[in-house]
């Protein structure tokens, strides 16, 4: 039976005896004509009868017109890979073409393993790959994060003499960058005799894959500083996660500035990271200016928005941004609803928490997640309420890891449970042994019961188990450029200014009632030591940089990795009034807005 038969007699390709306008296709057919339908076609239905015709008057068989009806049907957003693969595969010799729009469709379809599969076969039957095959292979592995097939593409990049193809080059950045490789991303773009502005994008990409996010805003001003390429949108959205890890709310705004000035619309992805920056860089008010502004929003726009909200504390906010999502038809999804109970949480919302818990999963059918019990347990540990989170816990769905009752744990520190304290960290020690973090909050729990010898044996646990907690530290902007500081700082060219400056605060202090709480010092020493340690955190040294560099009146903007201690959240109210400077503080997972010598979390953190 001949291929034309077998593709007539297939279920996909079965058609009407007489397909409308058969006598029009037949003029038309002539001369080529039948490309020019092609191009026209605008559903699977009109391209099946183009193809019947060709099946008919035996022009399959023509290589351009075999390759062209493959395109066609793989690369078309109405098009279908099951119906593209019958023809490409009735195909007698197909060359390189045909294999590129295979593979690049399959990347598209997020069919990666296949795209792969049918690199390998062009390798096997020898069919030449070129510099259009080897973008979209390397993007496969780039997704699948196929270090070791991307690495052996390489080699075939240089068997094939395409190492200093551009286009190749690019896609071996993002491969390398995706797969965590960044040393070999920034070798391959260093040995670039061209750069385009992909290549630019490609870099810029690859660390932010491997959250090097102080390279990202330098490789920006670098392309800037070359001169020969205009920052792209995919640039600016990279370069905006970095403003929003980093806590640089000033670039953010010169990138937002750029986007308005070169494209015309901005997209729902681009609008929605300007949100994301915003919000997480403590500019809630300008995040929300963009949110209430869009056009169009989507579940990712709304999620964001809420958890924005839920960081700086807005609960109520929140629970309207999501009452209007649901109007607008949009169902909610877990992630969705993490927001909302973490908004509820950090502004102790406690019956609103549990109406939306309970809705969730009755109204929504979403089954509660580890993070939707770990929302809950924080909420209600929040509010003091030990032995109802207790008991949520022992009555879970499915079985508690170490994050919830690590959230219990802290909910003990805060209101002083030593009791339900003991009891989770003694579940969370049977879950995992090796985060620091929980040991020592036990150990602040026996510090502030005086309890030495306790303090002493968690300390030694955590010697014996080789335990060193990540050290805290604080970022915060001036003149454009961001600064980190950690405790007991002195690496610092200003060092011996900032410490004058620390003085001269502590000065201040005492004439408004300042005490330092040393009961935030885990050791057994006397109270002055006590002070001296505690008057060089991080997030003072910070401020005290801040308060010197940045002009008088001007806001304060930090962003730490670990949460604040009570006496650095007291110091910086008591700052906030005597310097008349609004403070922002990101801490972690939350905003806190100081002003006036109040916090926006009006102290219930």
């Amino acid at each position: 039976m001949s291929g034309a038969s077998v593709l007539c007699q297939s279920n996909l390709l079965s058609l009407p005896n007489n397909p409308p306008q058969n006598s029009e296709l037949n003029a038309k057919f002539n001369d080529q004509g039948w490309l020019s339908l092609l191009k026209r076609c605008k559903s699977m239905e009109e391209f099946k009868q183009v193809h019947a015709q060709i099946l008919k008057l035996g022009l399959f068989w023509d290589s351009f017109c075999g390759s062209n009806l493959v395109a066609t049907c793989a690369l078309s957003r109405w098009g279908s890979m099951e119906y593209a693969c019958s023809i490409f595969r009735q195909i007698e010799e197909p060359g390189s073409f045909e294999y590129n729009t295979m593979i690049r469709a399959n990347v598209n379809n997020m069919n990666l393993e296949k795209a792969l599969l049918l690199y390998a076969e062009m390798l096997e039957r020898g069919i030449e790959h070129d510099n259009f095959t080897y973008p979209f292979v390397l993007k496969a592995c780039s997704l699948l994060g196929a270090l070791k097939e991307g690495v052996q593409i390489h080699g075939q990049v240089f068997k094939a003499g395409l190492e200093d193809d551009t286009y190749v080059q690019n896609g071996l950045i993002s491969m390398y960058g995706k797969c965590g490789e960044i040393n070999h991303a920034c070798d391959v773009f260093e040995q670039m005799d061209e750069r385009s502005v992909a290549s630019w994008s490609s870099i810029i990409g690859a660390h932010a894959s491997v959250e090097l996010w102080q390279d990202c805003l330098m490789l920006l001003g670098d392309m800037s500083s070359e001169g020969r390429h205009r920052a792209e949108e995919s640039i600016l959205v990279s370069t905006l996660s970095a403003c929003t890890h980093l806590g640089s709310p000033d670039i953010g705004r010169c990138i937002h500035g750029i986007l308005l000035r070169n494209i015309s619309e901005l997209n729902v992805v681009v609008k929605t990271s300007l949100i994301d920056m915003y919000v997480k860089c403590g500019h809630l008010e300008k995040g929300l200016w963009v949110f209430q502004n869009m056009a169009v929003k989507n579940k990712l726009s709304y999620t964001v928005m809420i958890s924005g909200l839920a960081f700086h504390g807005r609960g109520r906010e929140a629970l309207r941004v999501f009452s209007e999502m649901v109007e607008e038809g949009l169902a909610p999804d877990d992630v969705v609803y993490v927001g909302v109970l973490s908004a509820c949480s950090h502004a102790g919302l406690v019956k609103e928490g549990l109406q939306c818990f309970n809705s969730m999963q009755l109204v929504h059918k979403i089954k509660p997640t580890i993070q939707h019990y770990g929302c809950m347990v924080d909420l209600m540990g929040r509010a003091g309420m030990l032995k109802e989170a207790y008991d949520l816990i022992k009555g879970m769905q499915i079985k508690p890891n170490d994050v919830v009752w690590g959230s219990l744990l802290s909910a003990c520190k805060v209101h002083l449970n030593l009791e339900i304290g003991e009891i989770a960290a003694e579940n969370i020690f049977k879950l995992n042994q090796h985060n620091p973090g929980d040991y020592l909050v036990l150990a602040s729990m026996y510090a502030r019961a005086q309890k030495w010898t306790d303090v002493a044996r968690i300390r030694t646990k955590m010697a014996e188990k080789h335990l060193v907690q990540t050290p805290g530290f604080s970022l915060v902007e001036a003149n454009r450029k961001v600064h980190k500081f950690v405790s007991q700082d002195k690496s610092q060219p200003e060092c011996d200014t900032i410490y004058d400056m620390i003085h001269q605060m502590e000065w201040q202090l005492k004439f408004e009632g300042y005490g330092p709480d040393t009961s935030q010092v885990l050791l057994d020493v006397d109270e002055e030591e006590k002070r001296e340690r505690l008057k060089y955190h991080s997030q003072k040294l910070a401020i005290a940089f801040a308060l010197i560099q940045t002009s008088e009146g001007s806001p304060i903007r930090i962003s730490r990795n670990l949460r604040m201690c009570s006496d650095c959240h007291t110091y910086t109210k008591f700052i906030s009034m005597i310097y008349e400077r609004e403070i922002s503080v990101r801490d972690r997972n939350r905003f806190h807005h100081f002003k006036d010598g109040t916090c926006s979390c009006k102290d219930y953190w």
